[in-house]
């Protein structure tokens, strides 16, 4: 009885696992970014997916493809340019599936291809240029090696979205007149930047003296204005005095010049003529005053 019940038991768990295993067989859960290639019979029925897909269990057998972009990295490869300089380099191919069926049934190791006709490749492109674009014109390189890879993988259904150079090493040798050339340049804009700066200071000077010229020269003539201004003013006061005077006063004035002249130990003065036109008022005033003295005497 005991083993009887036993048995069932092992049947039923038989059973389950068989159900189970039909199940797993049978539905497939693809995600969004994935498709599932079915081959029913050996027969491509074409990509399903994402979401939940049926098969038939030992009848389909799915392959399943990532869609998302990928990269394959080809290790350094040395290259002859066109001048005979041999160079190690190395780059990143970006790709990515455009037709899941395609990927699966056109190509069996697309990595393995995809170096492959990478190398091919790059070595022709490098063999038709000079050491110095190869250095200076990576993009140019990248580009075309992006074009001829993508029209091989086309019909693998892959695209291939970016080709980048991560390395070039030229031959030592070049390497070394590489760096003296290097240094030579940062040697000439050091002395490019100095000298520039040197000119830049010499023009400030320069223009800091030709301000303070300025300015000196515009304080020397608003000076020059001011005292003529000055002296003119000073003319125009004593002018306007001198009009006040009479003859009198002037006669005075002349007198005692006359006694400056009396008191000094000179021997010998010269008189203008006009200076007795200038006397003859204080003369007339004499006389006059002499006439008045004298006529109460002769009365």
């Amino acid at each position: 009885m005991f083993a009887q019940i036993l048995g069932n038991l092992a049947t039923l768990f038989l059973f389950l696992l068989f159900v189970a295993v039909v199940l797993s067989m049978a539905i497939k859960i693809v995600r969004e970014y994935q498709r599932l290639v079915i081959f029913r019979l050996g027969r491509s029925i074409g990509p399903k997916g994402p979401g939940i897909v049926f098969l038939i269990p030992f009848v389909d057998r799915p392959v399943l493809v990532d869609l998302r972009e990928q990269f394959l990295q080809i290790p350094h490869q040395t290259c002859i340019t066109r001048d005979n300089a041999p160079i190690d380099v190395e780059f990143l191919i970006y790709w990515r599936v455009v037709n899941p069926a395609d990927s699966v049934i056109e190509v069996a190791n697309f990595a393995g291809a995809s170096q492959g006709i990478a190398t091919t490749t790059l070595r022709a492109v490098v063999g038709d240029i000079d050491l110095d674009e190869v250095l200076s014109k990576r993009e140019q390189i990248n580009l075309v090696l992006r074009t001829k890879l993508d029209d091989v993988t086309e019909r693998w259904g892959v695209k291939v979205t970016s080709v980048e150079i991560r390395e070039i090493l030229p031959p030592r040798e070049v390497q070394d007149a590489m760096n003296r050339q290097l240094a030579a340049e940062r040697n000439r804009r050091a002395m490019v930047t100095e000298a520039d700066g040197k000119r830049e200071a010499a023009i400030k000077v320069a223009e800091g003296e030709k301000q303070s010229a300025i300015l000196r020269a515009e304080g020397d003539r608003q000076s020059s204005i001011l005292r003529a201004e000055g002296f003119s003013m000073a003319l125009d006061k004593i002018f306007a005095v001198a009009k006040t005077v009479d003859s009198k006063t002037m006669s005075l004035q002349y007198l005692d010049t006359l006694k400056a002249l009396g008191a000094s130990p000179a021997t010998k003065f010269i008189f203008p003529m006009e200076f007795a036109n200038l006397l003859r008022p204080f003369t007339r005033y004499a006389e006059s005053v002499a006439g008045e003295e004298d006529e109460p005497v002769n009365r």
